[in-house]
């Protein structure tokens, strides 16, 4: 089963967070693991549907989360 499936209008539904429990900031101020910012990892549960699809789309855009398999 996969982690994106599309709702009734069409929208992907994504996990809860990118979080891949893989997390370091120690050379810049992005996650290794999920490829947020330390702000929006701070600010995650506190961010609209909107603006949490905004760093979905980013981040998978540049290769993230990264998951080990």
């Amino acid at each position: 089963m996969s982690d994106r499936h599309a709702d009734p209008a069409g929208a992907p539904q994504r996990p809860d967070t990118p979080c891949v429990a893989v997390c370091s900031t120690t050379f810049d101020e992005v996650c290794r693991g999920c490829g947020r910012t330390y702000v929006e990892v701070a600010q995650w549960v506190a961010m609209s549907a909107e603006e949490k699809e905004r760093v979905w789309v980013r981040i998978l855009a540049q290769g993230y989360p990264r998951r080990n398999t």
